[in-house]
């Protein structure tokens, strides 16, 4: 939660954040003082800052971050990337943005008191874990698009992006360190080197020219971490390091790397050298595998409430497709809210309204398909759905079969005679279950049967509109029909 300073592509010193995280407790050197606040640990330190954890005096005893900056280390370029950093901290309120809650100062020091977040930073996370499975890495993803659709609305560019200034609060994500932030249209350059080589876009290296793209590269770096372990461009040496930034060949995900299809694309495209080739922001926040829509957030169970309520009505209704539809779309939204929820009871509460929903959208699909097959995609016709629709009724379907035989036989050529017998033969079980079939989709088909029979080269009469099915008594099954008398 500090910003380190300018970084060149130099040999950087052993020291990292973690030496610093370790040494704080046998270090001799005491907190400043600091109005209104306890000072207490040291979390790191970099070239132009120190940071502490402190609480507030009084009855509440908050927790925050202190980030206290040395006035004596500080340039020009390094003054100005500090008042940009309180200038965009200071009216930013975004839930996985860390938040600048005050600021400070005195003679010697200027102190940036920050949120707390009491879960590390996601390059611990992802180092006591070694590999993060791609649906956790989704969800922390999806987190970081969140803010970066935020920042990028307001062409404010983070230019710094890597696992250690990622903070975690529980489970949410949060985007700290925005010393080296800058304000950027999409249109605006920079030359000047900024940021960490192991993250930084080739082009900051290769070309010292650069836009807000740059913050695209060091996302699909963070994903390509935390699902292998190791960030694409890991080496051993400095010198290894350049060779791998300069080099033309393209990134590569690791041999026998087992991602979904969706994740392969966006790394890829994350991680393309070419700036102007690279995944846009538009496309990114857009893209299948960030999914800003159903990611989990507040908004979740809104969202899941609104489609379910509609979902009930169509039910009610007997609209089953609709419901079918609107519930599955309320499902989308209330499994993001289930993991948004951090009350224990109301998240098994509403795991078990999930469970209530899902089950209810099985049942419709069951019902979906067994009225109308031709909703499935194998688009059969629709004698194979009568055909499908009748084999809880063997003598329905044999008088069916016969049916098919005859129009068959008559289309084919065959004698006339031979295909009016077989027709004959079914024609009173079809009239006497067009009879008794009640309204639906299979009155429907067997109707038109009907209907294709008439027109056939031999007399087939189509009765007149049936009594309801509660007025008829049908006979028993006879095998031959009349013959028509004319």
């Amino acid at each position: 939660m500090f910003s380190p300073g300018f970084i060149s592509l130099q040999p950087q010193p052993a020291c990292t954040f973690d030496v610093a995280v370790a040494m704080a407790s046998t270090s001799s050197f005491a907190p400043p003082k600091l109005s209104g606040f306890i000072l207490t640990e040291r979390l790191g330190s970099g070239t132009y800052a120190t940071v502490y954890k402190a609480y507030r005096k009084g009855d509440s005893r908050e927790a925050v971050a202190v980030k206290v900056v040395a006035k004596k280390t500080l340039n020009k370029s390094s003054t100005e990337n500090l008042l940009t950093e309180i200038e965009i901290l200071k009216t930013m309120r975004h839930p996985h943005i860390v938040q600048l809650k005050d600021f400070q100062w005195d003679a010697e020091n200027i102190y940036l008191i920050l949120e707390w977040c009491s879960g590390g930073d996601l390059s611990s996370f992802i180092r006591s874990r070694r590999l993060l499975p791609e649906r956790v890495a989704r969800r922390f993803l999806q987190q970081m698009a969140c803010a970066l659709q935020f920042l990028h609305e307001r062409n404010i560019s983070h230019l710094d992006l890597k696992p250690q200034n990622i903070l975690l609060s529980n489970s949410v994500l949060k985007l700290a360190d925005f010393g080296f932030a800058q304000y950027m249209s999409p249109w605006d350059e920079q030359s000047a080197l900024r940021g960490s080589p192991l993250y930084m876009a080739p082009e900051m290296v290769c070309r010292r020219q650069y836009d807000s793209r740059v913050d695209l590269w060091s996302v699909g770096v963070i994903l390509y971490e935390a699902l292998f372990g190791r960030a694409p461009f890991a080496s051993r040496s400095y010198a290894e390091l350049e060779e791998k930034i300069r080099s033309n060949q393209p990134i590569e995900l690791p041999p026998g790397a087992r991602v979904s299809k969706d994740c392969r694309d966006l790394l890829l495209r994350l991680l393309d050298r070419n700036p102007d080739a690279r995944i846009t922001f538009a496309e990114f926040f857009a893209h299948p595998f960030v999914d800003l829509e159903h990611m989990p957030s507040a908004e979740s169970i809104v969202k899941a409430k609104e489609l379910v309520l509609q979902a009930v009505q169509k039910d009610q209704e007997g609209e089953k497709s609709a419901a079918l539809s609107l519930y599955c779309s309320a499902l989308e939204h209330f499994v993001p809210a289930v993991h948004y929820e951090t009350d224990r009871q109301r998240k098994d509460a509403l795991r078990q309204k999930v469970s209530q929903y899902a089950s209810r959208a099985e049942e419709l699909k069951a019902l979906v398909a067994s009225d109308n097959r031709l909703s499935f995609e194998e688009a059969r016709t629709s004698r194979d759905v009568l055909r499908e629709m009748s084999r809880d009724q063997p003598r329905l379907l044999a008088a069916l079969e016969m049916a098919f035989t005859a129009i068959a036989k008559e289309e084919s050529g065959a004698d006339d005679q031979e295909a009016l017998d077989v027709y004959q033969q079914c024609l009173g079980e079809l009239l006497l279950a067009l009879a008794a079939e009640p309204q639906g989709r299979r009155r429907e088909l067997l109707h038109s049967e009907l209907a294709v029979c008439s027109k056939m080269n031999f007399p087939a009469p189509i009765p007149p509109p049936l009594p309801t099915p509660r007025s008829i008594r049908p006979p028993v099954s006879q095998c031959s029909g009349p013959r028509d008398s004319t």
